[in-house]
């Protein structure tokens, strides 16, 4: 990851210098008289790995929530009638954006951030909706619902590229990275404090420091940073596991970190999803017991179809579908950064970085919480795992990014 932000820095100077020796500004006008020239480039392959993602995505959702489905509504196809609804909706929503001028964001920013944080907000409100004992959705009744949190990754992923490209030269001042790190970091701390979301609020944060981090020219001070919170986080948690008893502390961040760190000793209570998860895997061995032939989903491993769905991934189709898994989402995002490295100017180049470190993220948190690298966090798999909202917004992403691709130029040899 730590290269990829490298050569994406490269790509950014590539990005501007480009735009000064042809004289054109690094968000380019909208609203002007010149005849716009059709687009050279349109990324089909990103399209292609993004239906091929989603449709394996429903035929695991399929297999995993099947069971469960009969049991709870009376309908094996509950869960993947309603994904593969909002799947197709999405898709077509996505190639409609990707249609429109991405520079046109450059007019909302503002109301799009302000936006995030009051709907946010709006989670303590009576319009707030409780689910699985959590308040972090809005809607009107069981249909139509969705997190708001969500509004705030594509707010950080728009706002944070307009601020930097603004800011010029002056984004290498600590002033300015103070800046950008407090509007991130704003969105963070009212997704946190308004829908107890810690997950989202550290993927949120993440953007921004990354976004910050490839958009400054120098790396030093970035590393002894990271450098010194890898060793404060190492330390509280060592001191956690020597002075903490697990029965006696009530709060349920502190406990998710001792479960991770002996998930054996809560196997009947906190644990029990973590250590079913990795039987799951475990069975599964190297070719999977086949498709459709999960055991763990019977009940074993609770809301299997969410965030725990690559573990039955890997049960069902082995060690060796779990590696094609992460093999397809290496390849969206490597069509990502390659967006990013040819994009028309500094704007949309760091937008897509954007959704680049947002994927990654999600990808990487999901799979280390399955097989237990880190606490659990309920980060769902993109693309694959059960949720509407999310499916949504991350299509939204990929119509952004797509929208970036029609304006790549490829000049001729």
């Amino acid at each position: 990851m730590q290269m990829v932000l490298h050569t994406d820095r490269k790509l950014q100077v590539t990005a501007v210098e480009k735009a000064r020796r042809q004289k054109k500004p690094l968000i380019p006008a909208l609203g002007r008289t010149e005849k716009k020239r059709k687009s050279d480039y349109y990324d089909y392959n990103l399209v292609a790995i993004i239906i091929f993602l989603t449709c394996f995505g429903l035929i695991m959702l399929y297999s995993t929530s099947s069971y469960m489905a009969e049991v709870e509504n009376g309908d094996s196809m509950f869960y993947f009638k309603k994904q593969a609804l909002i799947s197709i909706v999405c898709i077509i929503a996505a190639l409609v954006i990707s249609q429109i001028d991405y520079h046109i964001l450059t007019r909302f920013v503002t109301v799009l951030y302000v936006a995030a944080m009051v709907l946010m907000m709006l989670v303590k409100t009576p319009l707030g909706i409780e689910a699985n004992g959590a308040r972090r959705w809005l809607g009107v009744g069981e249909t139509l619902q969705f997190q708001p949190s969500e509004i705030a990754k594509i707010a950080v992923i728009v706002c944070i590229p307009y601020m930097i490209v603004h800011m010029g030269k002056k984004v290498q001042t600590l002033k300015a990275c103070m800046i950008l790190a407090a509007m991130g970091g704003g969105l963070a701390f009212v997704t946190y404090v308004f829908t107890e979301n810690m997950s989202t609020a550290i993927i949120i944060f993440c953007i921004t420091a990354g976004l910050i981090f490839i958009a400054h020219p120098k790396v030093k001070p970035f590393l002894i940073i990271a450098g010194v919170a890898a060793v404060a986080l190492i330390m509280f948690i060592l001191f956690l596991n020597a002075t903490v008893d697990p029965l006696e502390n009530e709060n349920f961040r502190i406990r998710r970190i001792l479960v991770w760190l002996h998930p054996e000793d809560f196997a009947s209570g906190a644990g029990y999803q973590t250590i079913q998860g990795l039987y799951a895997i475990g069975s599964g061995g190297l070719l999977g017991r086949g498709l459709g032939n999960s055991i763990q989903k019977l009940g074993s491993v609770p809301e299997a179809q969410n965030d725990m769905i690559f573990s039955i991934v890997c049960e069902e189709l082995g060690i060796l579908g779990g590696i094609l898994v992460l093999l397809m989402f290496a390849y969206l995002l490597y069509r990502l950064f390659f967006i990013a490295q040819n994009a028309p100017d500094m704007f949309g180049s760091l937008m897509v970085t954007g959704i680049f470190i947002h994927i990654a993220l999600q990808v990487i948190f999901n799979i280390a919480v399955v097989v237990n690298l880190m606490p659990n966090t309920g980060v769902t798999l993109p693309f694959i795992s059960y949720g509407g909202t999310s499916i949504m917004f991350l299509m939204a992403e990929m119509g952004l990014a797509l929208s970036v691709s029609r304006q790549i130029k490829f000049q001729d040899s």
